[in-house]
This record gives structure tokens, sequence and C-alpha cells, in this order.
């Protein structure tokens, strides 16, 4: 024990849980343990029992320690890892199983995201050993566990994996898929894909092969159906004979039917034109920091509904899993971005960094693979993607991508200059941030018609693909009022959402297939002489209360909405009011 000991919830950021300032801005190891008892029948049947310890994300570098034996290490947040432990805990039944986690949230050249550690060496202003943690991103770096924490038991003979791609045509759909089974190459497979009566549409047997649905319900995005998110349930039973017993695993896999497809011009989704029309998150909240939580988790899906958004991005990193499953549920589509954010300096553009992005990207899309929410992996966000090793960089990370999962397009989203972008020819989808009259001519209006107008047709005209406005927006801090509207009134915001759309509406029908909001709500960032308590680009507040921006887009969004054919009349009914 090398500190005080203080009781830490999980999942939760551990920075603002105290009265403590030094554990608000900690870079360091911190340690958590914890002792459990565990149910005497995991442990009896050792042979054919596999006990197994998971974490949904920890923040950033993890060693995790069961009874004193080392079980895991892993590097990067954002994403779960886990550890077989069977041969630790099944020898000694009725003893507390003891988990202790060391984690690290230093961020250096080569993490994702990258930072660097500077020491102030000046004496005469800096006590002796004093550093700080540079990052290049613009939100606050959280650390502890983040997401739940779980044991949980399987047979010795396991599925490890099922991947599954699904197209359609007409009233024919096929569910191709891939089963991994770990323990034993003497199994059998069965599977059974029922819709949401429980009714059996289709079956299949094996490791591999393909399931065919007649007449099939598509999974369709909010708003684009009268029932969105369909899913079936892709049913997969393991049966295996070992050391003298039958062992059954069976895991269930919900399904979305649909597809997604790319033009030079459109977003396809089922073959029909899709308008991303939404808004760019953080997982970030009073008290808990990016700590996963049940009620923020679903009031921000109602917020989402009720303005009318049918999108949104994982700006900048990967989701919660359960934040997933909502999506999937409620139709919302996914642009799925990894952690590569604040990607500045050369040396993050090396063969270290590079080997750990495509490790990163492994993880990213074997959990979110089969989700049809996700119709598109994001490699990063504003790097520096105009210096010269960002072309191989780039061109390697989105091969890496498409190799791991062919049916997804995939893009990062950039604030270079489209003339000197070197990881732009690689993408399929041109996603471009940009703060016309707020970090650029600041409080002038008056240039964003001009200048937005002229940034779509540089970026079309070089490239031919289709554009998404990743990021607009201005801060407003709630209650501040100016007629002119001034900046971080919140006037001059819905002023500058205005400006904006007007372009987007002439733009949309050419070659604009999208627009997301910065931000959905405020969130916390380092301080700094430009961040009152945080960044105010939020639509709604961080305590997710709406500002004068949130009903400007609203009535945006539901007339975008409105005006496809297919609403159903409830829901144009619902959008009447406005």
């Amino acid at each position: 024990q090398t500190g005080p000991v203080i009781d830490m919830p999980v999942p939760a950021s551990f920075n603002d849980i105290t009265q403590d300032p030094s554990l608000e801005n900690y870079i360091g190891w911190v340690w958590y343990e914890k002792e459990v008892l565990l149910p005497l029948r995991w442990l009896q049947d050792d042979l054919n029992t596999r006990v197994v310890l998971r974490f949904g994300s920890a923040h950033y570098y993890s060693i995790v320690w069961v009874n004193g034996v080392q079980v895991v290490e892993h590097e990067g947040g954002h994403l779960p890892f886990e550890a077989d432990i069977s041969s630790i805990v099944q020898g000694s039944p009725g003893i507390p199983c003891r988990i202790t986690v060391a984690l690290n949230n230093t961020l250096t050249p080569h993490t994702l995201p990258p930072g660097s550690i500077q020491y102030m060496n000046d004496r005469t202003k800096y006590p002796k050993n004093y550093f700080v943690q540079n990052i290049r991103f613009d939100f606050f770096n959280y650390a502890g566990i983040h997401r739940p924490v779980v044991l949980y038991t399987t047979p010795s003979v396991y599925i490890d994996d099922i991947t599954v791609t699904t197209t359609s045509s007409g009233s024919v759909a096929t569910v191709q898929y891939q089963v991994s089974v770990v323990g034993s190459t003497l199994y059998s497979l069965s599977l059974s894909l029922r819709d949401q009566e429980g009714k059996v549409v289709a079956t299949g047997d094996g490791p591999a092969g393909e399931l065919e649905v007649l007449n099939p319900n598509l999974w369709w995005p909010y708003l684009m159906h009268e029932n969105p998110g369909y899913r079936y349930s892709l049913e997969v039973k393991m049966q295996a004979q070992a050391n003298g017993a039958l062992l059954e695993d069976v895991y269930t896999l919900p399904v979305g039917i649909r597809t997604v497809h790319v033009t030079s011009t459109q977003f396809f989704i089922n073959g029909r034109p899709f308008y991303f029309h939404g808004v760019n998150k953080h997982e970030d909240a009073d008290i808990r920091g990016k700590g996963l939580d049940w009620p923020l988790v679903v009031k921000d899906f109602n917020l989402l509904r009720w303005l009318g958004a049918n999108s949104f991005r994982t700006s900048h990193y990967p989701y919660a899993e359960e934040i997933m499953d909502l999506c999937d549920a409620y139709g919302i589509v996914v642009i799925d971005e990894c952690p590569g954010v604040g990607i500045k300096m050369p040396e993050s553009f090396g063969n270290k960094s590079l080997q750990h992005h495509l490790v990163v990207m492994e993880e990213l899309i074997r959990r979110d693979k089969n989700r049809p929410s996700v119709v598109m992996w994001s490699v990063a966000n504003e790097p520096a993607s105009e210096l010269p090793p960002a072309a191989y960089y780039f061109k390697t990370v989105i091969a890496h991508t498409k190799a791991l999962d062919p049916s997804r397009p995939v893009t990062f989203v950039t604030d270079a200059n489209y003339a000197l972008d070197r990881g732009a020819p690689y993408v399929d989808v041109i996603c471009v941030n940009s703060y016309f009259s707020w970090y650029h001519d600041p409080g002038h209006l008056e240039v964003i018609p001009l200048q937005l107008t002229t940034q779509f047709e540089n970026w079309y005209k070089t490239y031919e693909k289709p554009i998404i406005q990743s990021e607009y927006g201005a801060d407003s801090v709630p209650g501040l009022h100016s007629d002119p509207p001034l900046m971080f009134s919140e006037e001059y915001q819905k002023t500058m959402l205005k400006e904006y759309h007007s372009v987007f509406d002439k733009k949309r029908k050419e070659y604009v297939i999208g627009e997301l909001i910065w931000n959905f709500a405020d969130f916390m960032t380092n301080q700094g002489t430009t961040r009152v308590l945080g960044n105010k680009k939020g639509i709604f507040t961080r305590q997710r209360q709406p500002k004068s921006a949130a009903f400007v887009l609203r009535e945006r969004y539901w007339k975008i909405a409105n005006e496809s054919s297919c609403l159903p009349p409830i829901i144009k009914s619902h959008a009447l009011f406005l």
C-alpha cells in the first residue's frame, strides 16, 4: 500500500468523486481492489467450466491480477478486454476471489489518443519533478474503470465469435454467418433465426453458411420507417463432447438486415438515399465523468428522438456497448469512431503508433461489426493529415479496416486544407469540420455563406465523394442574451446554425449527405482561458436542458424528416406542431 485507500464506485471516472484537487488532475498509477465470492457450482465442475473476468473498458493502461496472479494487460480505453481465470479460482472454493487492477492514464506520443508529458525544469517557477500532461484534444481526459466489470462462465468448449453480414434484394434477404468455436474441433452447430414474434424464419448448421429470409423486415433508421430498428434473433447452439460430458453453449445475437452503399454523391441504406441529420456526442456528465450511467443514457436517447436526430458520431472514441445496443434498437445510425483524436505530432505517425492503431481497429470491429446501426467506421478526428507521413499512415489504417470489414465505408474526420490533406484520397466519404465565424473570423457571421460554399465546392471538385459536415457550432452560455447577436450568447449560436443551414439546403441537393452539430451537450475540458467550466457548444447544457439552439435544430430535423415521402402518418402528425 503506497497511499490512502478510499471507496471508489465502478463504473465511474475517479476525477470528480472526491474533494481532493490532486485526484481531479491526477496522472499516473491508481489501484482498484475488490473481493467477491464465486458460486460453488462455478468451481466444482472445474474440467468443463470456464470462468471469465471481463472489463467493459478502463482508461487507459490496465494490468489485472486475480489472487495475486497477473491475468491480463490491456492498452487503451473505451474497448473491452477479458481474461480466463478458471485455473486460479477453481482450486479454492469458498475462498474470496481478490481482483486487483492497476490503471495508468498517462498519454504518450504513441498512445491512442496521443499526448506528451512535459517536465517543468525551471526551479524558480516549479517544484522538483513537476510535470504536466499535454493533450491535443478538447475534452477532459477522465480516467478510471468506466464500464461494467463482470464475471461470467462458459463451457470449456464455447462459442468465441460470430460474424454476420446481410444482403437483400426484392423479397429475399440473405444472412451470411461465420461462427468460431474454441476448445475442441469436435462439435456440432445449429442456428435458428427468429423474428420479433418468436417465429423461426430460417435455420442452418455448421460454422459458416447462409440463411435465406423471405419477405424480410429490414432494419430502418429512425424517421425513415414506421417500425425502425427491427431486429431478428439469431440463436447459435453448440454441442460438444469433452471429458466424458455433453457440453452445450448457446448465444443469441440480434441481427438487423440492412445494406449500405456509397456513390459519388449519395449514401444509401437499403437502397434508399439517407441524409445524416444528427449530432456529435461525448460520454460526459457531472460527477461520474465518463462512467456508464443508465439514467443519463436513456435521457440522451429520449432527447435525440425529441430532436428528430437520426444519427450520431461516437466522437472521439467508441461508446459503451449499452449505448450501441440502444442505437440498434431505436434505429439511430452511428458513425463509429476509434480514439484516434489529437494525432498532431510527427512522432505519432511512426510505426509504433501505427501498429497500435491497427490493433485498436481490430478490437473495435470485433466488438461492433454485427451492429446494424453502425454504417461507417471513422479512424481518426482532426489529425495533422497534411504532414507527409499521414499518407502512408492513413492508407494503411483504412486498408486494414476494410480488410477486417469489407461491408462498410471508412472515413476519418478532417479539418485540414482540402489541397493539402494526404489522407483524404483513401476515404469513402469526406467528413469536414469547420467553425467559420467562431475560430475563423470570430464574430463575423456574414462570412459563413461564402466560406462554407467554397469549402464544399473545393472538396467536391478535388475528390468527387459525398461530404458530411461532421462538426460546426458555437459556444453559448445558457441565459446569456444579445441582440444583435454577440459571441457566447444563445442568439449567436442560433444565428450561426441558421447561416450554415441555408448553405446545407443548397448543397444537399447535390453531394452533401449529412450535418452533425457540435455538440449535443456541454462537456468538460481541460482548464483554459477560452473554456468556462468546459466546452459550451452544446445545444443542451451538461445537465441536458435545452438552449435556444435546440429548438432551431428540432424544427429543422423534423422538417427534413417530413420531406421524406415514406414517413408514416403518425410521425407526420407528431411533427405538425412545428
